[in-house]
């Protein structure tokens, strides 16, 4: 059964699987498809794949580096087993673009995998690591455009609070 889990070195193998269909579908725009683009040949060894990991779990520490522009966001990923099946960030608190565009929370499920009902699990999973970063209401935009996206945040109780250019911007209780 699937279960949201912090990042580990476990799941190696189908990350990089996973990342190999972010890429032949074009991926952009997202926390993955950043990862792809910096670190992409870092993976090929066990080593570098664990630097990654551990990174990617300091990004939620207060005070370890970042771009001025990123606020401390705690990452967890999906997975089955060992089978890798999306991941999904936790920005603890909201700068102005956050507030317009990304939101508290922001996901993504493997390619091959969608359409099985991950998304909608995976956010209801989050909702309590949200709350206990002090967290709630968590606001959880979308693009306008996507249907399915849309059912997932109202399926986890949440709130339109308004459509800003392109993005649904939506409040979810996380108690």
């Amino acid at each position: 059964m699937p279960e949201l889990i912090l990042p580990t070195t476990a799941v190696r193998d189908s990350f990089l699987e996973a990342m190999e269909e972010f890429v032949a579908e074009g991926a952009e725009n997202s926390q993955t498809a950043a990862w792809i683009e910096t670190n992409g040949d870092g993976w090929s060894s066990a080593e570098g794949f664990a630097a990654f990991v551990e990174a990617v779990r300091a990004d939620a520490l207060e005070d370890s580096p970042r771009p001025e522009w990123h606020v401390p966001c705690t990452t967890l990923w999906w997975v089955d087993g060992t089978d890798y099946l999306g991941r999904l960030a936790i920005r603890h608190r909201l700068t102005d673009f956050l507030l317009e565009v990304g939101g508290h929370i922001g996901y993504d499920v493997r390619p091959t995998r969608r359409r099985e009902g991950h998304a909608t699990a995976m956010l209801r999973a989050a909702l309590p690591w949200a709350h206990d970063l002090g967290i709630d209401p968590a606001l959880v935009t979308c693009d306008e455009t996507n249907v399915a996206s849309a059912r997932v945040i109202e399926s986890a109780g949440g709130v339109l609070e308004d459509v800003r250019g392109v993005k649904r911007r939506y409040w979810v209780p996380t108690s």
